[in-house]
């Protein structure tokens, strides 16, 4: 009798604490119904081959299950989205990559060996659970009647409101929203392939491609986690606009153009490259089948559109630290990812290199020396850059140092290789850890601000952006996925077309500005500079809020 009621209470544990995770109504939830389905079945089922065969099945299914409702409860509160196990399974490599980076290999390791080692021991011991020895006929019998009998309620419905409201299957909605994913999933090629028909797939056509840049170098770049919750949130807004309007403020007196508007992003909290690749090729991923049938398909990208025009395009991703295939497909002329950028400065968690060594970076040997793979920069560039010093764990943060001559190959920060809160410590308080985040973005704010004041000039264009909202940790549920998006220019004309497109001069947007989705960046842009740019750019039909 112990035995099966500690079963139930274990199972009902299992399946409803991924739910309890989350908040909401559901901390209502009181009773997971296959729990009573499952010791009911256990506590009235004769001793035979059968009786163990549903007690270890059970036992198989619900550990699974819980496994999976937890997971999906870390990826809501990571990244606000449900998991999706057809996508997401591809992805645990990465997620051992990022814990690796926050808390070291060992402690990275140790979690995950050790959650595989918890589904074994709780398969193990919920089996015997349900497999009493020597179970008393009569008690057993009581207890799996009234299991049934509050299944029967449960199911059945209306006749004890206050009770069936607290009641809930969250085993069958996991495995019925796991297989409700895989069904869409497997109409997404059709789906994904119908929507590219609506959007062109190359720009070769027109006219003076991209001919008001054929002699300027421009730069996309992106700063990890700037989302819009850094201007409207209490928390982060006393920290990030004293910083924007520092900002505006270098910008005018270093005879800089800048404007802000803001894009919608298609992830939170992870997934960068979602965002990066809706932006350059004008197609909404917001999953990585999608970005995996983008890669597949024929379809050109911005990388595309400047090369036609005559720029060397080249990506500087320091957060890259194996093979990267999908650079090599995109068909960057120059892939400089932590492998081959030259830094010989300290790793700083899971950060490769601070945001301002890579700008000095891309300035001093990018753009302006020669590299064995680029023998010359007799051509304008156009560059995508990942700025990723405000990548979690946001410990340790640096100070923007004055003097970007002394930057050199980044030697210069081996001060701050053991500075900082170490991440486990940081990460133990939810309020130091939002605290953390301000300053890291203030930071990457900081580092880009002194990059533009120093070498940013009228033959250029600098576009820096968000790549996404950090996790819902940071900004709570519900938060918008817009992105600030930040352009600058020595020359006013390259920045005139953003403003008439509803960018605001300055940098801080409008505050009744309705954020575009960063899909429709491609068009717009590649119609706004292929033709004099005292012309109006043309208006876009997919320009609404998300």
């Amino acid at each position: 009798m112990l035995s099966l009621l500690s079963a139930l209470l274990l199972i009902n544990v299992l399946l409803l604490t991924p739910r309890w995770l989350l908040g909401g109504h559901h901390l209502s939830l009181w009773i997971a119904l296959e729990a009573c389905l499952i010791v009911g079945l256990c506590a009235l089922l004769p001793r035979s081959r059968w009786h163990t065969g549903v007690a270890r099945t059970s036992a198989v299914v619900v550990v699974i299950l819980s496994a999976v409702g937890f997971w999906d409860a870390v990826i809501q509160l990571s990244q606000a989205r449900p998991l999706n196990l057809y996508l997401d399974l591809v992805l645990l490599r990465s997620v051992h990559h990022l814990l690796t980076g926050i808390i070291g290999v060992a402690a990275a390791t140790g979690i995950m060996v050790g959650g595989c080692l918890a589904v074994l021991c709780g398969v193990w011991g919920l089996a015997r659970l349900l497999c009493p020895r020597n179970p008393k006929r009569w008690m057993s019998r009581v207890l799996g009647w009234t299991t049934v009998t509050v299944l029967c309620v449960g199911l059945l419905g209306g006749q004890v409101p206050e009770l069936t409201r607290r009641m809930a299957l969250p085993a069958v909605q996991t495995a019925t929203d796991q297989v409700r994913h895989f069904m869409r999933m497997m109409n997404e090629q059709e789906r994904f392939a119908t929507e590219l028909t609506a959007v062109p797939t190359t720009y070769a056509d027109v006219p003076d491609l991209l001919g008001s840049l054929h002699d300027r170098d421009v730069v996309l770049a992106f700063i990890e986690s700037y989302g819009v919750s850094t201007l409207d949130d209490p928390r982060y807004a006393p920290v990030i606009r004293p910083r924007l309007h520092e900002f505006a403020e270098r910008m005018a007196n270093a005879n800089l153009h800048l404007a802000t508007g803001l894009f919608v992003a298609p992830i939170q909290g992870g997934q960068s490259w979602l965002a990066h690749g809706s932006l350059l090729s004008g197609t909404w991923l917001d999953n990585q089948l999608r970005y995996d049938l983008l890669l597949a398909s024929e379809r050109e990208t911005l990388i595309d559109d400047f090369q036609r025009a005559g720029h060397r395009t080249v990506a500087v991703m320091p957060g890259i630290t194996r093979v990267w295939p999908e650079g090599a497909r995109l068909g960057y002329d120059q892939i400089l990812t932590q492998r081959n950028i030259a830094y010989a400065g300290p790793p700083l968690n899971w950060v490769t290199m601070p945001d301002q060594f890579v700008w000095s970076f891309f300035e001093h040997t990018v753009r302006t020396t020669q590299t064995t793979d680029a023998p010359s920069h007799t051509s304008p560039i156009f560059a995508e850059l990942s700025l990723i010093s405000s990548h979690a764990p946001w410990t340790p943060i640096l100070p923007v140092l004055e003097n970007w001559d002394s930057i050199g190959d980044g030697s210069v920060f081996e001060p701050w290789e053991h500075a900082g809160e170490r991440p486990e410590d940081l990460w133990r308080d939810r309020t130091r850890i939002q605290e953390a985040y301000a300053r890291s973005v203030d930071y990457a704010l900081n580092a880009m601000i002194g990059y533009a004041e120093r070498y940013v000039d009228d033959r250029m264009l600098v576009i820096v952006l968000g790549d996404h909202q950090p996790a819902p940790l940071i900004t709570d549920d519900h938060a918008s996925r817009a992105v600030p998006v930040h352009v600058i220019s020595g020359d006013p004309d390259l920045v005139a077309p953003f403003v008439a497109w509803g960018f605001a001069p300055g940098a801080l947007p409008h505050p009744d500005h309705s954020p575009r989705r960063m899909d429709v960046f491609r068009d717009w842009f590649v119609h706004a500079f292929s033709r004099p740019i005292t012309q109006a750019p043309p208006s876009l039909s997919k320009d609404h809020p998300e």
